[in-house]
Parts: structure tokens; C-alpha cells; sequence
């Protein structure tokens, strides 16, 4: 089968604007409805199993290197496109679940969605477990069944198109060694394993939180909101904190016409901050909901990551480098204006912050956490998306392999609803040791203060125009000349003990 390619990419186009449209408005609870079935029924050829064949076909005939990069991210959209395609029944119930379905604790009725941030401002642990065992109940009996479905089919459909299964489809189409990258982070789960105690425990203690090895899933969201630290952090001057520090790299957030904020509470908007890139660099939404402290800042920070990336994206550049790609790339930048809120001279510079000692040791137990989870995760996926897992046996594997790596009791129901699609796992893995490339790069060049620099904004916003043309690897070495290695975080970690 020959594909029209012109009229291929711009059926994408359309397709992808319209499916982050309708994700933008549920998520950010302007709808209740998912309605993802029509948007995928008008573009149902695209993800036609003999279109995939197709575009597999090309991709491994193409002899010119942009032409054979352009259809390797078309094969992976049409690849994901049909795994949705396959699954939107369920996507849009268990999003309708999510919007609409309330815990109930001691008589009170809590939103789904806003289980965690009642678990991030409540001091009472007990009150916090209830909160987790309320939610888990209703995810095991009403939102699981779901993903169970979703799941088998998913990897049905990748064993139908000729892989192995589900992880190696998209370690193909992706181009990402899953199995290389999982070694490296084990590698730096040993390499931690000393340290972690050390700088996690002191931050536990600090918040009237148990230790690692006794401390719940249930207390995690309070330790990360770390209400001790609104000081530093004021809820007034959240937004403000993003303006000045983009004004100082040279960026006026209000003068970008494409880029919209929706930072305002509503009770069935998602507890995760997101950036809906609707049309690049044209439509772009910023959308988090506030918790209130530093929790908020490193959200908001890290989704103006993605929104700058976008909107300072080349609006010449063809649709799969302004929409498709290695999503490594955007994550890193979306890390490294996060990481700022975690920086002495931003804190002290942009907050005011007279001795900011607990917000950066606080932030770095934090992100330990979030980084040892992350490569506990990505074991687990492997098992999860081999050829033919044994999924009877796969929430006792989640618990214990998330569980063991992060040092915290964890239930074993979030098994597959704690699970993104597209390997997704594997991007953020990257793109935190991306970061670190960028930050020594900007730390060398403009100094420890680069984000005042408006000369770092222009070297930034020369990165972001590439939209992402190239991908980690190739955007690293063409930039920095440097290889993309897990082992870089792990050396900067070490170096905080």
C-alpha cells in the first residue's frame, strides 16, 4: 500500500490539534465528557493497520536522512495512534470516572481528582491514609477493570502488527534501547542506595513524617507539598515569580499571543499540571492546579518549560518536528526551568529568600525521590510490557519493585493505572539527564545566574526553535558535543552528600 504523505501529514495535523483540544477541556475540567470517539472515527485511516505497514515500509526504504527522521516519527504517531484508536472507548470512561466520581471519608465527599491535594494540605497521617484507601477502593472496583482492557489490547495490537510485543514496538518505532537505559538507572539506584537515608530523612523528619522504610504512599503528597516552606514560597507571587524570571532570559510571557495560562481551581480539574500544545507555536495552554507552596512553583516552572519550548518553536518547521518526536527533548527544557526553584541565586534573587538552605536541601530530597521512583518504574514497565506478561502477578511485582526502590510502603492497585502510555517512562528518564547537559552548559557560558541573562534566553531559544527535529542523542551532540548518559545524574546526586 502506498500512503499520499502530504495528505497523510496534514490529516495528523488536524487529528493531533483536535485530540489535545479535547484532552485540554476534560482535564482542565471545562467538560466532563472525554469525547475522543468522533476525532478518532474522522481520522480512522491514519491508524489503519495497512498505514502503519506502510509507513513501516517507507521509513525502512528512505535513503535520505530528514526523510527517513520525518517518517520514523510518523510510523511512531501512527503506531500510538492506533493503540488509542483501539483503546478510546475506555480512555474517555475512565476519564468521565475521574472527573465524576467522589471518596468519601467520615461523611465528607472529596472529588477523585482531589485526593491528592486534600492528602498534601491534611497534617493528620490517619486522615491522609483513609484519603488513600477510600481512592484506591474505587480505582481497584471501577477504573482498573478498564485499564486491564486497554492493556490487553494494546498489546494485542503490537503483536498483531508483527513485534513481539508492546515494549518492543515502541523501543523500535521510538529508537530507544528501553533495556540499555534500564541498566543505567539501576545502576543508579546502587549507586544512591548510600545517600538516599541521608538526604531523604532529615526532610521526613522536618515535616513530622515517618522515616524511609516506614513512611505510606499516602504521605508522599504532603511531603512534596512541604507546607514549612510557604514562606519561601508565597501563592501571590507564583505567577509573578514565572514573568520575571522569563523577562530575565529575555521572554515577555504576556506578549506571546499563542500562550494562554489557566492556573485557576476548579473541583474537577486534574491534580497534574500539563501543557496542552494544541497548535504549534500558535495555540498553547499552560494549565496547572494549585496546592499552594513550592509544589506549585515546580509544577507551573515545569510546564513554562514546555510552553516556552513550543511557542518559540519555528512555525516553517514541517508538522512532525513542531508536533511528533522525541518528547526527551521538551521534557528536559520543561526540568530545567523547574529545577530553578531549587537554585540559591533564583531563591534569593527572585523570592527573596534570606537563607534558602531548606528549600534547596528539601528539593533535593525530593527530586532523589522522584528520580529512584522513575527507575523503579521503568523495570517494572519492562515486565509489564513484555511479549506475554503474566498479569495476575503484576500488582505484587508494582508494589515490590516500586515499593523496594523507593523505600516506601506501596499499594499494589495503582499497577496499571500508574502506568503512561508510550513508554513514556523512558522520556522523563532522559530528559533528566539531558537537564544536567543544558545547566552546565548555561553555568559555563553565562554564568551561575544565566537565568538573568538575556543572553542565555537567545542561546535557550535558539535550542527551542528546533521544535523536535532531532531527537536527545543527536540534539546533544549537535549542540554540546556530549553523549546522553543516565550516569550523569548519577554523578551530580552523589556530589550532594
Amino acid at each position: 500500500m502506498a500512503l499520499d504523505l502530504d495528505r497523510y501529514r496534514e490529516a495528523a495535523q488536524t487529528f493531533v490539534s483536535d485530540l489535545d483540544r479535547e484532552y485540554y477541556l476534560q482535564d482542565a475540567g471545562l467538560k466532563e465528557e472525554l469525547e475522543i470517539e468522533g476525532i478518532y472515527d474522522r481520522a480512522g485511516w491514519l491508524f489503519e493497520p495497512d498505514s502503519v505497514a506502510a509507513l513501516h515500509e517507507a521509513r525502512d526504504a528512505a535513503t535520505d536522512r530528514e526523510d527517513a527522521r520525518r517518517l520514523r516519527y510518523l510510523l511512531a504517531f501512527a503506531l500510538e495512534g492506533c493503540l488509542g484508536r483501539a483503546t478510546r472507548f475506555e480512555a474517555k470512561e475512565a476519564a468521565k470516572l475521574e472527573a465524576t466520581l467522589e471518596v468519601e471519608v467520615n461523611g465528607a465527599a472529596i472529588p477523585y481528582r482531589q485526593v491528592s491535594v486534600a492528602q498534601a494540605n491534611e497534617a493528620d497521617g490517619s486522615r491522609r491514609a483513609e484519603l488513600e484507601q477510600a481512592r484506591d477502593e474505587l480505582l481497584a472496583d471501577r477504573l482498573n477493570p478498564l485499564h486491564v482492557v486497554a492493556l490487553e489490547r494494546s498489546h494485542g495490537v503490537c503483536r498483531d502488527l508483527g513485534w513481539s510485543g508492546y515494549a518492543d514496538a515502541l523501543a523500535s518505532v521510538r529508537r530507544i534501547d528501553f533495556e540499555r537505559l534500564a541498566a543505567q538507572t539501576h545502576a543508579f539506584l546502587e549507586a544512591t542506595d548510600g545517600i538516599y537515608p541521608a538526604l531523604v530523612d532529615p526532610a521526613l523528619d522536618r515535616l513530622g513524617l515517618s522515616p524511609l522504610g516506614e513512611l505510606g504512599r499516602a504521605d508522599l503528597p504532603r511531603f512534596f507539598r512541604a507546607p514549612d516552606l510557604d514562606h519561601s514560597f508565597p501563592e501571590d507571587r507564583l505567577v509573578a515569580s514565572l514573568d520575571t524570571t522569563l523577562a530575565g532570559l529575555g521572554v515577555d510571557l504576556r506578549a506571546q499571543h499563542g500562550v494562554h495560562l489557566d492556573t485557576g481551581p476548579r473541583p474537577t480539574k486534574s491534580p497534574r499540571a500539563f501543557c496542552s500544545p494544541i497548535r504549534v507555536p500558535d495555540e498553547i495552554y499552560l494549565v496547572i492546579a494549585p496546592v499552594g507552596g513550592r509544589d506549585d512553583y515546580g509544577a507551573l516552572f515545569h510546564e513554562a518549560g514546555h510552553t516556552e519550548h513550543y511557542a518559540n518553536t519555528e512555525a516553517a518547521l514541517a508538522f512532525e518536528y513542531r508536533h511528533l518526536g522525541d518528547n526527551s527533548v521538551t521534557e528536559s527544557f520543561a526540568f530545567l526551568l523547574e529545577h530553578l526553584c531549587e537554585d540559591p541565586r533564583w531563591l534569593s534573587r527572585c523570592l527573596e529568600v534570606d537563607d534558602p538552605d531548606g528549600a534547596i536541601t528539601h528539593a533535593r530530597a525530593a527530586r532523589l525521590v522522584f528520580l529512584r521512583r522513575y527507575a523503579a518504574k521503568i523495570a517494572y514497565e519492562l515486565e509489564l510490557h513484555a511479549g506475554a506478561p503474566d498479569l495476575d502477578a503484576m500488582p505484587a511485582r508494582y508494589a515490590e519493585l516500586l515499593g523496594g526502590g523507593m523505600r516506601v510502603r506501596w499499594p499494589k492497585s495503582g499497577w496499571i493505572a500508574d502506568v503512561d502510555s508510550g513508554f513514556y517512562v523512558a522520556c522523563y528518564l532522559r530528559a533528566w539527564a539531558l537537564e544536567t547537559h543544558w545547566r552546565r552548559a548555561l553555568r559555563q557560558r553565562f554564568g551561575e545566574s544565566w537565568f538573568e541573562s538575556a543572553e542565555a534566553g537567545g542561546w535557550l531559544r535558539g535550542l527551542w526553535a528546533n521544535g523536535q527535529r532531532l531527537d536527545g542523542e543527536e540534539l546533544l551532540a549537535e549542540e554540546l558535543g556530549e553523549e546522553l548518559d543516565f550516569a550523569a545524574v548519577a554523578d551530580e546526586v552523589t556530589g550532594w552528600a
